[in-house]
């Protein structure tokens, strides 16, 4: 069938942050991802909107309570979709209300990303963060949204697992007394040689400006990752630098254990 102009309308209006925030839904678009959605059962799914072969052929993941389930054409696919190449399925998702537990927080290790902007970025570090069993990331008001659809394709499913909301960070450093406050910055000493710990929030900068100078006034432990002898790059990708941070905290932690 056909797409009503109103539900193309309202498709792409999903897009744009101001209408996800208004109607405080998002889109996931892809086989792959849509299937783990659906599998895990753990979001509001308002409708399915989807090529009749996916349709048939993924009859067991259409449980009840998804609000609809429209067959569509590859024409229509393609006026809703965000990916270059459409992949079968667009799913509407209800996003989660997600309630901060500063208790579990306090015991383990969270990301506080600043001024990240670029949605592959934030979807990449999302990945980081559940391959190391990190169950919360936050980033700062001026970062990109974590609903944003390229966050929600480059997460590969991470943010299924991984608790992803927008804080400032003075409401988390006054919510979190005494826990150690870790930022990567350029004069700090090098994570490898450094004493780490297993609690504690790890700040990762902007791409270009790394961490603010009012953030960085706030850490406890100012923490770098030195180049190679034979290295010659200018600086690491944000995604790339919060990737070595992880692992270096998470081989701490099993000699620790």
């Amino acid at each position: 069938m056909n797409l009503s102009n109103n539900q193309l309308k309202y498709l792409k209006s999903l897009h744009l942050r101001k209408f996800r925030q208004k109607y405080h839904n998002f889109i996931v678009e892809g086989t792959k991802i849509a299937s783990e959605v659906l599998s895990a059962g753990q979001l509001e799914v308002e409708g399915i909107f989807a090529l009749p072969g996916w349709i048939e052929a993924n009859d067991d993941l259409l449980q009840s309570g998804i609000g609809q389930i429209v067959s569509i054409t590859p024409e229509d696919l393609r006026k809703i979709s965000l990916l270059s190449t459409p992949n079968q399925v667009l799913l509407v998702v209800r996003q989660p209300d997600i309630r901060l537990d500063f208790q579990a927080m306090a015991g383990g290790l969270s990301l506080y990303l600043e001024d990240i902007r670029d949605p592959g970025n934030l979807g990449t570090i999302l990945r980081v963060a559940d391959w190391f069993g990190i169950p919360w990331v936050f980033c700062s008001p001026n970062s990109v949204e974590v609903y944003n659809p390229k966050v929600i394709q480059s997460s590969m499913g991470a943010f299924l697992r991984v608790n992803c909301m927008e804080v400032e960070f003075e409401f988390l450093v006054k919510n979190l007394p005494g826990l150690p406050l870790f930022g990567t910055v350029l004069d700090g000493s090098s994570i490898f040689s450094s004493d780490l710990s297993d609690r504690g929030i790890v700040v990762i900068g902007n791409e270009s400006q790394g961490i603010s100078e009012a953030v960085q006034q706030q850490l406890t432990h100012r923490i770098s990752i030195p180049a190679g002898k034979q290295g010659g790059a200018e600086s690491l990708n944000a995604a790339v630098a919060a990737g070595i941070v992880c692992s270096v905290f998470n081989d701490f932690l099993e000699k620790s254990f």
